[in-house]
């Protein structure tokens, strides 16, 4: 015996060689009038003519840019790139100990080995204790900016709403005007400047790039701590304040505690940055991965330069992971 409900079912389900019938078909009235419906949404949707005429704008320039530069497609598949690229994949990366001999698993593997334990391993390490003192750094002098970046802060009533430019004390807009165009003056220049002008005041040692990287980034950390303080929670604060809590002791008890996880977040999200861009910055002099990477390409070894660009898209690859579990075990805690 079957319930109601399960014959209605039965009913429902379409039998072998069956198909089974649209319900909708029933209801004219009420599909067109659904129709209708979405139609009006699409209609009614918020548009912005600045969106529109942006797009138009930027599809503009990229056409120019295409057009007018000194960019021919043709010449990217022109028979000479393909001798090229042909000779580079068959002779030039090979290991020149071992173009004239059989291929061999174990040969190339010892060659590799020699090459890294001679140059590569040391050159690694150097990059990577580069980008380890320059994030510290740029840690440290970005969390002693943020503060006076911060209008929450770095004003003549802490912790209240952010009043408008015009009614703030002109005393403490001058510390949060000053301390945000620092930030951006130091982020706007490349590191690489930056690490040509450190080159030419302190010469040739690890100093220039680890000063460049520093320098850059504590200009991007100390603006994005700051944003970060400037969006917490205000209650707690502001109860802190009502009990008398200096701005120094409400900094150190509440703002460092609550935004510690968010800042660590940046923190290491720019020390994938800066271990990619130490390798680069070795081509400066500085005996590290990059400085191999340059020494080979100058003498044309582009079997040794192919091997240190590995080792160091293993390195990068080694502080994304680093990095992505540090940041994804902080987001959990926080």
């Amino acid at each position: 015996m079957k319930w109601p409900e399960q014959e209605d079912l039965d009913d429902d389900l379409a039998r072998p060689g069956e198909t089974r019938e649209d319900p909708s078909a029933h209801y004219p009235f009420e599909n067109a009038k659904l129709s209708e419906s979405i139609s009006d949404l699409h209609h009614e949707r918020p548009k912005s003519k600045l969106v529109r005429v942006s797009l138009l704008v930027m599809l503009a320039l990229v056409a120019y840019s295409w057009l007018s530069g000194d960019i021919a497609l043709e010449d990217m598949f022109s028979h000479r790139r393909a001798e090229n690229l042909h000779r580079f994949l068959a002779v030039d990366i090979q290991p020149y100990e071992l173009r004239n001999e059989p291929f061999s698993i174990g040969a190339y593997a010892a060659w590799a080995w020699h090459l890294a334990v001679d140059r590569g391993f040391a050159g690694a390490l150097q990059t990577l204790a580069m980008s380890i003192l320059s994030i510290t750094l740029a840690a440290l002098a970005g969390a002693a900016l943020l503060l006076f970046a911060a209008r929450n802060v770095a004003s003549a009533h802490p912790f209240e709403p952010i009043r408008p430019y015009f009614r703030r004390a002109w005393s403490w807009r001058i510390v949060t005007s000053l301390t945000r165009a620092l930030l951006i003056f130091i982020r706007a220049i490349p590191e690489y400047i930056w690490a040509f002008l450190f080159l030419a005041m302190l010469g040739a040692n690890a100093w220039p790039a680890i000063l460049a990287l520093a320098l850059h980034n504590s200009g991007i950390l100390g603006k994005l701590g700051a944003e970060t303080v400037e969006n917490l929670d205000p209650r707690p604060l502001r109860a802190l304040r009502g009990i008398g809590a200096t701005r120094a002791q409400i900094a150190t008890s509440a703002i460092f505690p609550l935004s510690l996880s968010r800042y660590l977040l940046y923190v290491f999200y720019r020390f994938e940055t800066c271990v990619r861009e130490a390798t680069v910055l070795g081509m400066l002099g500085v005996v590290s991965l990059g400085y191999w990477i340059q020494d080979a390409r100058s003498r044309q070894f582009y079997d040794q330069m192919v091997l240190f660009v590995a080792l160091g898209a293993l390195i990068v690859l080694a502080a994304d992971l680093f990095s992505a579990f540090v940041r994804s075990r902080l987001r959990r805690a926080g």
